[in-house]
């Protein structure tokens, strides 16, 4: 029980560090678009979610194709890459400025990590 908790700890520190560069990345230089990653990035790992439990829903048949499961990881894999690319096409564009970017891109990732962290430390076992 003490390194669930120290798991716990540690990641909400993380996760807490994540959010703290994102937001610091709008408001030191006062423009809300940073944000945005923010969302993407909480989004990134519903779509492998939904899709895994879609893809099986017979305990006792394993026949069912992988296509679904597929298509769950491209999504998830395009919005992890949107998180990232977003935030240089806005710096490219000239909307947020560079180090706001890669902060912005740190944070980010920071954040992802944390949510796939926590969830393959706390994975329910299956029993048969």
């Amino acid at each position: 029980m003490a390194a669930g908790l120290k798991t716990i700890i540690a990641l909400s520190f993380v996760l807490a560090i994540g959010f703290l560069l994102v937001i610091l990345s709008s408001a030191l230089w006062h423009n809300f678009l940073p944000l945005i990653v923010v969302a993407t990035y909480v989004i990134a790992p519903l779509p492998n979610w939904i899709c895994s439990r879609c893809a099986n829903p017979d305990d006792f048949m394993d026949s069912a194709g992988n296509g679904i499961v597929d298509f769950g990881r491209f999504l998830t894999g395009f919005l992890v890459l949107m998180g990232i690319a977003l935030p240089a096409l806005l710096a490219h564009s000239g909307a947020i400025e560079i180090p706001a970017m890669v902060m912005s891109i740190i944070g980010g990732l920071l954040i992802y990590g944390t949510i796939i962290s926590f969830s393959m430390f706390f994975q329910e076992q299956e029993e048969f």
